[in-house]
């Protein structure tokens, strides 16, 4: 672990090449290649069916068979189980968010368990400090939170096991504008901690002015990849892709 920490500020916290991902005979992922630098926010693009979530899942090892590379701070993790993924420092946020309705907020927080030798995870009193939200509903149970709330307590939680490279699946699917908006800014605020993030995300809108770089899926492929400062010009491309 030592050593592999050594080198994650040289590595690319995230390296895929040649990714390949089954679900049982139905092969989904064919040779994925992309590259998320440290620090970096980069946003996964493409339409429904398209392989985005499919690749999140295959980086936790959580598809059927996979090939190909996958490299976490320089460490080889294809052949891992999910639970050393998460190891190597990674949080997953998927669509369905999983929070236990029977806990209070503050007794969903307490549950994970730190994932890395190397790095502390927040405390739940910085936790409240980014979500005041989550403050105010600190003894109400999942059941009783909001969509916008459950959201924020399902990253929230990634946050306190150490995680330093987090996958956020259509996090701002079907929120009311000003939660998609403290969102944003949580998100903003996380790059500037450090923190490298991979979203995949439906709403253009919101993924446009936070990221990095962008790569555009379609058939369980790579087929756009372009930074920020490219996205006028390549509104064209993505209208046509996405219909964005």
């Amino acid at each position: 672990m030592s050593a592999t920490s050594k080198n994650t500020s040289t590595n690319p916290a995230l390296e895929i090449t040649g990714l390949q991902a089954w679900y049982g005979e139905s092969h989904i992922l064919h040779d994925v290649n992309l590259k998320v630098n440290q620090g970096e926010v980069v946003t996964i693009l493409g339409r429904n069916g398209a392989g985005r979530t499919t690749t999140m899942r295959a980086i936790m090892g959580l598809t059927g068979a996979r090939k190909g590379s996958i490299r976490i701070n320089g460490q080889e993790a294809i052949h891992l189980p999910t639970y050393k993924v998460a190891h190597l420092g990674v949080g997953y946020c998927p669509e369905e968010r999983g929070i236990f309705s029977s806990l209070s907020t503050e007794e969903n927080l307490m549950l994970p368990p730190s994932v890395s030798k190397d790095e502390q995870g927040m405390s739940v009193a910085e936790i409240y400090e980014m979500f005041p939200n989550l403050a105010e509903r600190k003894n109400s149970q999942g059941t009783r939170l909001s969509g916008g709330e459950q959201q924020m307590l399902a990253v929230a939680r990634i946050l306190r096991t150490g995680a330093r490279l987090l996958l956020l699946d259509e996090i701002s699917e079907g929120l009311a504008p000003v939660i998609v908006q403290a969102l944003a800014r949580m998100i903003t605020m996380l790059k500037s901690k450090g923190y490298t993030i991979v979203m995949v995300e439906q709403n253009f809108r919101f993924a446009a002015p936070l990221a990095d770089r962008f790569y555009v899926m379609e058939h369980g492929q790579i087929v756009e990849s372009f930074a920020s400062a490219q996205l006028q010009e390549k509104m064209p491309v993505l209208n046509e892709l996405l219909g964005v």
